[in-house]
């Protein structure tokens, strides 16, 4: 449902949530928590809410869940996120570098 998708990327966190995954194509909870700059808690509540809103999937590798965009949503979504993230990238600029200068990843959940 569309008003599900836009409600879900409505909210700032959530947006760049999804860019950044949509950029790295998939992350694990404590990649996002040191992008973001945010406590495990707050973002695996967003991420919650991406998942039930259909906008992210997940995969399970061991004691470590990644997150990435969900392939069978519309193609109308798959495009507004690809859009967004090739015209809005700035939105994510911080937490990207925040990602890069990372050490031991995806090790960091340990």
């Amino acid at each position: 449902m569309a008003v599900h998708f836009f409600k879900a990327l409505s909210d700032d966190t959530r947006l760049q949530t999804c860019l950044l995954i949509a950029e790295q194509k998939e992350l694990c909870v404590c990649e996002l928590v040191c992008a973001l700059a945010l406590s495990q808690p707050k973002i695996s509540r967003h991420l919650a809410l991406l998942k039930e809103a259909r906008v992210l999937a997940t995969r399970r590798d061991r004691q470590w869940v990644y997150y990435r965009i969900d392939s069978n949503q519309p193609q109308w979504r798959q495009q507004i996120i690809t859009t967004t993230l090739n015209n809005q990238a700035e939105l994510i600029e911080d937490a990207l570098a925040r990602l890069q200068a990372m050490d031991n990843r995806p090790s960091c959940c340990d």
